[in-house]
């Protein structure tokens, strides 16, 4: 199998996040490998993009500075990070970005800039028509990705009913009579 140099580790600064930074590390740490965090900044539903250096906010109109929406990402990732330090100062090459665009293009381009070996993920699952019509994220970031991506999810809990569902929908198990 080949090593791994480096491992790419796209964030949205949730608890899913947290579970795959976990596994991004400690697979940087076995490997010797570069580990490189990244957060999207995504929040463009809301604002309008008027022109390179600035975004108008939809609502009151204010002029945000491009650099400053990077820098604010900047700081949500740092607050993300804190708990994750000592495992990280553990890593040879521990690096951290932050860009801003769409979210699985981004994370594509940056994989290939970075010329990473393996993107991990950890998706939510997703349900209904999101599932049917696109996927998630994590769909499209397979589909654009240069390099091989880790999913990993939470195991889903035991259901009682689990397999016994079917049967029932058919009618099945019959009751028996008790003249038989």
């Amino acid at each position: 199998m080949k090593s791994l140099n480096k491992i790419l580790v796209p964030t949205d600064l949730s608890e899913h996040s947290r579970r795959a930074l976990s596994y991004g590390y400690r697979l940087a740490a076995e490997d010797k490998a570069a580990l490189v965090v990244l957060h999207v900044a995504s929040e463009l539903k809301t604002w309008e993009l008027s022109t390179e250096f600035e975004i108008y906010t939809g609502n009151h109109g204010q002029v945000w500075p491009l650099d400053r929406i990077l820098s604010e990402a900047a700081l949500d990732l740092n607050h993300f990070l804190e708990p994750h330090l000592a495992n990280l100062r553990q890593i040879e090459c521990a690096t951290k970005r932050v860009v801003l665009g769409n979210i699985p293009e981004r994370i594509a381009a940056v994989a290939e800039e970075e010329k990473a070996d393996l993107i991990i993920l950890s998706p939510r699952r997703s349900r209904g028509l999101r599932h049917w019509l696109g996927g998630g994220i994590s769909d499209r970031v397979t589909r654009l990705s240069p390099c091989p991506v880790l999913s990993i999810t939470e195991p889903l809990p035991s259901r009682p009913w689990r397999g016994k569902l079917a049967p029932l929908f058919f009618g099945w198990p019959r009751q028996r009579s008790a003249e038989v």
